[in-house]
């Protein structure tokens, strides 16, 4: 889906206008950054196009962390995939299984005095963003129709790999 339409999609929910207002920018402009760009002048470059380049020009992704954690969310980066033929489907599942019986494991342990600590509470955070980055490659494989690239997952011993400090 292109910046454009994810806007067009936003502006369903509430209306051109508010959004024009609230940010004080002409109401032609807001439903500018809804068109594609073309050619012809139709369009206008549009806020997630602009923060998109920034953290382009940066590499720095603590824009998208920080607008998930404002969202309610939480950023975890995909996997790189390039996935090649050739790799089982079943030690990849089991290695999912494993990794959710892990994050179960944690996540008992630290419940078993009905409470849990911030030191336990990061633990489950670290296996709970393992497992999401391990299905995700999962994912972009099955969708790629392969796994040789499951092998380049980094292992649960190693943590997913984080691109930002707190």
């Amino acid at each position: 889906m292109e910046s454009h339409e994810v806007l067009r999609q936003a502006f369903a929910k509430t209306t051109p206008k508010a959004v024009a207002a609230d940010l004080g920018v002409s109401l032609s402009l807001v439903y500018k950054w809804a068109e594609k760009q073309s050619a012809d002048g139709s369009g206008s470059r549009n806020p997630i196009d602009r923060l998109e380049k920034i953290i382009e020009l940066s590499g720095d992704t603590k824009i998208i962390e920080w607008l998930c954690q404002r969202s309610g969310g939480y950023f975890v980066r995909n996997p790189e995939s390039s996935c090649k033929k050739g790799y089982e489907v079943l030690p990849a599942t089991n290695e999912i299984v494993g990794q959710f019986s892990g994050l179960l494991q944690r996540i008992s342990a630290a419940a078993a005095d009905h409470s849990i600590t911030s030191d336990e509470a990061s633990e489950i955070r670290e296996c709970w963003d393992q497992l999401k980055s391990y299905a995700e490659g999962f994912v972009c494989c099955c969708e790629e129709g392969d796994f040789d690239q499951l092998e380049k997952i980094p292992p649960p011993s190693e943590g997913p790999k984080r691109y930002y400090t707190d």
